[in-house]
């Protein structure tokens, strides 16, 4: 891979995003790390080669359209997006709030179309193009406590999925990894200290598996791949 290709990863924290930056700037991509802030990204840019961090609220339409600007502007078109935006919004019915449930939609699917709609027209152009969706077991069932995040992660695989159909046949490949288990991060490690090392899903793993979902042959396509640890239950 050359460094003409571009990759965007939106919604850059210290997990799955962070690996997924790291990846792809391993394969001599530029990449763009997109957060809301640039307190995560800019030191993790700092520690690749031909990466950049861009602040970004996915769910302004201004906020996407400013740096989706600067990318083309300074890396060149988008080669590959990969959509790792989430809202961690836990509630039942009877607790979470309009603007939880409003919000988890923002970030999960709106953000979603936002920033695809700023890459697909170059990829036409080009006729290649990789769209990768981070989405969560949650888009599948809704359990108790995910009255806000399972139906925003639903409407986000419907999405994907609409996108998928659309864009295909125009060369254009969109996949979804449905991540199934707890992610390696400081935070979950804390709360569960009695799980050992194999009972969660290291994000450079996924990381691998997003990379590999990009070098498949248009006449085997996946959709949907599931990342989820060997020892779990499913």
């Amino acid at each position: 891979m050359t460094s003409e290709n571009v990759c965007v990863v939106v919604g850059v924290g210290p997990g799955n995003g962070a690996a997924l930056g790291r990846r792809f700037a391993k394969e001599g991509y530029r990449v763009a790390l997109l957060a809301r802030t640039t307190a995560t990204t800019q030191p993790l840019a700092e520690h690749l080669a031909n990466a950049r961090a861009y602040a970004c609220d996915v769910t302004d339409s201004g906020s996407v359209a400013e740096a989706f600007d600067a990318i083309a502007h300074e890396l060149g078109p988008v080669d590959t997006l990969i959509y790792n935006a989430g809202s961690g919004t836990w509630g039942t019915v009877e607790e979470i709030t309009p603007t939880a449930l409003e919000g988890a939609f923002r970030v999960s699917t709106l953000g979603l179309l936002l920033a695809a709609q700023r890459v697909i027209p170059p990829m036409k152009t080009r006729g290649a193009g990789n769209i990768v969706v981070i989405g969560a077991t949650a888009s599948r069932r809704g359990v108790a406590r995910t009255a806000a995040f399972a139906p925003a992660k639903a409407a986000q695989k419907s999405l994907a999925e609409s996108m998928a159909r659309h864009l295909w046949p125009q060369h254009i490949h969109v996949c979804l990894i449905i991540v199934d288990g707890v992610v390696d991060l400081p935070r979950s490690r804390a709360l569960m200290k009695d799980k050992p090392d194999d009972f969660f899903i290291a994000p450079d793993a996924v990381a691998d598996t997003a990379y590999s979902l990009t070098r498949q042959s248009p006449s085997a396509w996946s959709f949907e791949v599931e990342a989820r640890p060997f020892k779990e239950t499913w």
